[in-house]
This record gives C-alpha cells, structure tokens and sequence, in this order.
C-alpha cells in the first residue's frame, strides 16, 4: 500500500437528490389536497383519511405537477403497432395507471397525446412511467429503453414496436 495512504480512509460522496417537490413543501402534521382528495400523514401521501387531528389544505405534488403540466416520467411509443393497435394501447396505459394510483397516490397520467403515429405519455412520477414499459413490454414485446436522470427523480421510456 503506498506510505502517502496508509491510515487514510477513502470515503465516498454521497450524491444529494433533488426534489423539487420535497423542497417546496414541508407539511407539520396531517394535510388534504382538494384536488383529488388524497391525505398527507406520517410522510406519505395516499388515499387514507389521517386517523386523528384536522388535515390542512395542501395541494399535493401530482395535483402541481398536472396543473403545471410538469411529468416526472415520459413514455413515447412509436412503430406501425401504435397505429394498428392504438384503442389497446390506450387500454393498457390507463388500467396500468389505475392500479399504481391505487397504490401510490402521486403516480397519476398528465395527459396523453398522439402525432405523427407516435403516441407520447406524460406522467406525475417516474414509478409510473416505469410500470408503463415494463407492461407494454410484458404485453406486446417490442424494444424498451429506460433512461433516468442522474438523480433519478424523472424517467424517460421509449417502446418501439412495428
């Protein structure tokens, strides 16, 4: 071992995770978003009233990232299958969406949109829009790429099928 790093102890920097939807809200106790009706509670939020104490009105993160048209996770589907199977498709991404929310409050559709026989899904989080492709994949195969950011807090999918 060279003389210099004896005794020296090499420690790894941690990477810090940007947020931004932890940043901009830090919520003391219980809280209720009008919008879609979903609880804040012990650091969470889901669709569980809070057992005790009166919830603040909040808007919750996937209410802010659908008014300001914000995705966390994209999902672009092209290939001669999108246009042969589009009611399908549209089918599958939506019964998908409905079981994550199920699950996880803030994993919610944005909207989805169509041009040029592509097919482009926007969703409030990465999770989501990681469901997507692997159910696409599972369902009708084809090629699926998954690229994060370096934080990992938005997800880019890709399916191509002919």
């Amino acid at each position: 071992m060279d003389k210099h790093r004896q005794g020296h102890r090499e420690t790894l920097i941690q990477p810090q995770h940007h947020d931004r939807d932890k940043e901009r809200q830090r919520i003391a106790g219980p809280a209720h978003c009008p919008g879609c009706d979903a609880y804040f509670d012990a650091g969470r939020w889901s669709w569980q009233r809070p057992a005790a104490g009166q919830p603040e009105t909040v808007t919750c993160p996937a209410c802010r990232r659908i008014a300001d048209n914000d995705a966390a996770g994209n999902v672009a589907l092209s290939g001669g299958f999108v246009r042969n199977h589009r009611e399908e498709l549209l089918n599958l991404i939506r019964n998908t969406e409905d079981a994550e929310r199920r699950e996880h409050a803030l994993e919610r559709l944005i909207g989805i949109s169509e041009e040029e026989g592509k097919m482009m899904v926007a969703t409030t989080g990465p999770h989501l829009a990681n469901r997507i492709g692997h159910a696409l994949e599972a369902a009708y195969d084809g090629a699926v790429k998954y690229t994060y950011t370096d934080n990992e807090t938005h997800l880019d999918v890709t399916w191509q099928r002919d």
